[in-house]
């Protein structure tokens, strides 16, 4: 300590167990780890060539800092079992400190080339980390614990393998065979340490994850950080579960809303779930750094992003599946049915009563829902399982079908049907090709999983099938009710056929001589002479305009024969 002009130095007290408090555990613990940090650098800069005149000096130094790191967290390890012996220290933190001076202790050997002690150093302190774990009360303890010990399983491998073990991958196997043996001589009193250990842990109340399966494996999260969002995780769809298990879809707004507001609680803890995860992988990558998990073929932290990716993308289905159903509800009663049935209503008369905003909202979700399964398709572990990618693919394709049907209605509602009934064309091919997909499998993957997100069936494609077929049909009557049936025909021109006698509009018939024969005259035209006066003149004008028909001798007109005798009156 230094003291300034005019004062007088005064030494501080001895640290002893009656004064000492938290802060001057952390003291000793951050001169250990500042020591510990300070001798890896001057080992990366004695390795380096520029430094190659001075390596020698630089590894002396290094190994003076590594001594002073020992030294340090020797002191710390006193400091508190004198604590713990006056019972203001628990167990676990003594059982914690106590493992790190033992992993220096081993970090120091092998840096020494003292491969055989440095092994039973670094093998011991595994062996209680993983004590250490079983007896956590909280997950995030847990995770801490699992962290450190993959940390020195590398370092166990390199002593064994220098040592020239047959099996110097087998790190499980190394500390089974060397910790039972050593564990009482470098630790004090270590097995009624760990006995207090867990009689101390199974009084405490238990706060961990639930376990999560992937393909009936358990998804190991070894970080402190996932644990901590994945808590929050956890609590959110506790939440969504209990809205679903209370009962079915409500048509009612405020429910709908709550539910849509659970899953956005979800939606936010998953992105930030995404969040760390991707940091974490990016460090790994950095460094180079690889876990032991993986090598013994566990699930390293590219496996964790991907599964909360999956996670992340079949909660926002599930979002907008309900969004779009809550839009369907809200239309009326048909219009709910055919959300619950996956299929939209029929007829031009339900068309004409839906709101015109409506189809393209639901087009809307239907692609972000396209979106989701697309980048779904592309994660590894979804590419890596046939069955899980042959139902994704089916899914996809029945969206898509979903999407041409609802797309169809909309331009019908602009009355262009040649474009709707192309578009129902593609939603057969889409359906047909989500039923191939379907049998890929003998049993669909999602519809058996712990949180089937998308249920589909073969009666849901075949309704669907229906639903195009009556569809298909009355555009096509809606069509030609419209103009026809042509494509750059003007509604205003078309005249609408009478059906009671189809010859009647496309041949044209002699009216005047229909009426004629009919035993009627024709009507003259306005303006036109009177037929007593001028009937002769206007028969021969019609006998030169037209060309007379041959007639039957029944409907000949046989004028009377002039009578002669007949004489005139008054004659």
């Amino acid at each position: 300590m230094t003291h300034g002009k005019g004062r007088d130095y005064k030494k501080l007290p001895p640290m002893t167990a009656d004064i000492a408090k938290d802060g001057h555990l952390q003291l000793l613990l951050f001169e250990a780890e500042r020591a510990w940090a300070y001798a890896q650098e001057l080992m990366s800069s004695a390795l380096q060539p520029s430094n190659q005149a001075n390596a020698s000096s630089l590894r002396h130094s290094a190994t003076g800092r590594f001594r002073r790191a020992v030294n340090w967290s020797t002191q710390l390890l006193s400091l508190c079992q004198t604590l713990y012996g006056l019972s203001r220290l628990s167990a676990e933190n003594l059982l914690e400190v106590t493992i790190y001076t033992v992993i220096l202790n081993g970090r120091f050997l092998r840096y020494r080339d003292d491969f055989e002690d440095g092994l039973i150093q670094l093998s011991v302190a595994k062996s209680l980390l993983d004590d250490l774990a079983n007896a956590s009360s909280t997950s995030r303890d847990q995770a801490l614990a699992v962290l450190f010990a993959d940390e020195i399983g590398p370092e166990i491998r390199y002593c064994a393998h220098e040592l020239g073990r047959a099996k110097a991958y087998d790190i499980n196997g190394i500390v089974s065979e060397l910790a039972p043996l050593h564990r009482n001589e470098i630790v004090e009193n270590c097995d009624a340490l760990v006995a207090k250990l867990q009689s101390e842990g199974s009084t405490t109340l238990k706060t961990k994850l639930k376990e999560r399966l992937w393909e009936g494996q358990p998804v190991p999260i070894r970080y402190p950080e996932l644990v901590d969002v994945f808590l929050k995780v956890e609590q959110a769809e506790a939440i969504v579960d209990s809205r679903q298990k209370e009962g079915r879809r409500s048509t009612s707004n405020k429910k709908a809303k709550s539910d849509v507001t659970a899953y956005d609680a979800v939606l936010a803890t998953l992105s930030d779930a995404e969040e760390v995860a991707r940091k974490l992988q990016e460090a790994q990558q950095v460094t180079g750094a690889t876990s032991t998990s993986s090598s013994n073929g566990g699930r390293d932290i590219q496996f964790v992003h991907a599964y909360i990716v999956y996670q992340l993308l079949s909660r926002r289905i599930q979002r907008d599946l309900l969004l779009i159903n809550t839009l369907l509800a809200s239309g009326g009663g048909e219009k709910y049915k055919a959300a619950t049935s996956k299929k939209p209503a029929t007829g031009s008369a339900n068309a004409d009563s839906v709101d015109k905003r409506l189809y393209p909202a639901i087009v809307k979700l239907l692609d972000t829902i396209l979106q989701s399964l697309t980048q779904m398709r592309t994660i590894s572990i979804v590419d890596d399982s046939p069955d899980l990618a042959s139902a994704v693919d089916a899914r996809l394709d029945f969206t898509n079908g979903r999407r041409c049907v609802y797309l169809a209605q909309c331009y019908a509602a602009v009355k262009k049907y040649g474009e709707a009934l192309a578009l129902l064309q593609h939603a057969t091919i889409h359906v047909r090709e989500a039923i191939s997909s379907l049998s890929l499998s003998e049993s669909d993957v999602i519809n058996s999983g712990n949180t089937p997100f998308f249920p589909l069936n073969t009666e849901d494609l075949k309704e669907l099938e229906t639903t195009i077929a009556s569809d298909s049909l009355q555009l096509k009557r809606d069509w030609f009710a419209y103009n026809g049936g042509s494509v750059k025909a003007d509604p205003t021109t078309y005249k609408k056929p009478l059906f009671f006698n189809i010859a009647l509009n496309y041949v044209e018939l002699d009216m005047d001589r229909l009426q004629q024969r009919a035993g009627k005259q024709p009507v003259p035209a306005p303006g036109a002479p009177s037929s007593s006066t001028n009937a002769p003149q206007t028969k021969t004008e019609f006998v030169l305009e037209k060309k007379p028909t041959p007639k039957a001798k029944a409907e000949e007109h046989v004028e009377p024969a002039p009578n002669h005798n007949h004489k005139p009156v008054g004659a």
